[in-house]
């Protein structure tokens, strides 16, 4: 489990609950004392089974937390406080329970792509690349981009979710080959979209991070498919969603195995017009102090405009992201979708350094 930045991480995961809070429901962590076998572990896990809850172990650097989740209310909570080495047994008090910091109060690092890249550690990740796969030679010259600006991540879509059926709906399973030259070429981490249940075997395959898009946030089928894959997940929030919605996906993810969860925040939309939406760059502290997941902003749909895309790079850097998504094309004006907020590669390479020197100012790098 990783340690993020500027974080005080030797108090227990559960310490900042308090006792006194009343004890409403069979939403609970369990907090075993440092030192605990993993035979004492397995006991409480079992008494868990007993009462009809399911578990969550996670393993910390000090100790180990056992979170549980269930709908009945009758449980004995003497009789788990009362087991072998648990120190104590306190309520979750956020409907996000596997992605609260009252779960885990370490932040969770993710690593992606052949590199094994930590999303959610001290350096920043950059993932830049085209809306649409369009050929082999655009994709193949954009991941050399990347790769030389220092990005850690080649986004670039192969099923294209279009609000006209008559627009490029990209390349398919030729883009995801693509993609995988690409990623064998350059080493960098490689981001897709998947748009339904049935794509996910093959872009699992070709792949190393699954995308949930904006408008699948609420595709809870889509959800629990994905939290079966043993890929991460990078979730988009909803045009119109809230907080609260977008920590629940991402719970519905974790709850059906996957603790592999990246936010990704790319905008709402509200009554501006001069953005194709409203990038609340707020909530990435907001996230921060509420969930342990990484964060990642993506500047290029929270604005619709290239040439706003690099100012809120710099601000979403320093408001603490984890990561950043942007759209790059090399020829943006012929672009099949999305040229008007994809910057260049030159635009690209001179935004880096710039990147690289606000993080450090916060004790971090890109």
């Amino acid at each position: 489990m990783g340690v993020g930045p500027g974080r005080d991480n030797s108090e227990s995961p559960a310490c900042s609950v308090l006792h006194t809070v009343e004890w409403k429901d069979t939403q609970m962590i369990i907090v075993m004392k440092p030192g605990a076998s993993e035979d004492q572990v397995q006991h409480v896990v079992d008494l868990v089974r007993d009462f009809g809850l399911k578990e969550h172990v996670i393993h910390g650097t000090d100790r180990t937390v056992v979170a549980c989740i269930g709908d009945k209310r009758h449980v004995d909570k003497s009789a788990i406080e009362n087991a072998s080495m648990v120190e104590r047994v306190v309520p979750v008090l956020a409907p996000y329970k596997m992605a609260s910091r009252e779960v885990r109060g370490e932040r969770t690092q993710i690593r992606v792509g052949p590199r094994q890249f930590p999303l959610g550690g001290r350096q920043v990740g950059i993932i830049a690349g085209p809306c649409s796969i369009e050929s082999r030679e655009q994709i193949l010259l954009l991941a050399d981009v990347a790769q030389k600006a220092g990005c850690i991540g080649l986004r670039g879509g192969a099923f294209k979710p279009r609000t006209s059926p008559y627009a490029f709906q990209g390349l398919r399973e030729e883009g995801l080959k693509l993609l995988a030259e690409a990623r064998a070429r350059t080493g960098l981490a490689v981001f897709t979209e998947v748009m339904s249940i049935e794509q996910i075997p093959l872009v699992s395959e070709l792949c190393d991070v699954l995308q949930i898009g904006a408008r699948n946030m609420h595709n809870y089928a889509l959800l629990e498919a994905v939290g079966k894959a043993d890929k991460p997940v990078l979730l988009k929030r909803g045009l119109s969603a809230t907080l609260e919605e977008f920590l629940l996906a991402a719970e519905y993810i974790i709850n059906a195995g996957n603790e592999q969860v990246i936010l990704c925040e790319r905008g709402i939309r509200t009554f501006e017009d001069y953005v194709r939406n409203t990038l609340p760059l707020a909530v990435v502290p907001e996230l921060n102090d509420k969930t342990h997941l990484p964060v990642v902003v993506d500047p290029s749909h929270g604005t619709g405009h290239a040439h706003l895309v690099p100012a809120m790079c710099r601000a979403a850097v320093a408001a603490g992201a984890d990561g950043i998504i942007l759209e790059c094309h090399n020829d943006p004006e012929h672009a099949s979708s999305d040229g008007a907020q994809s910057i260049t590669p030159a635009t690209l390479y001179e935004l880096m350094p710039v990147l690289k020197r606000i993080a450090q100012a916060i004790d971090r790098d890109v």
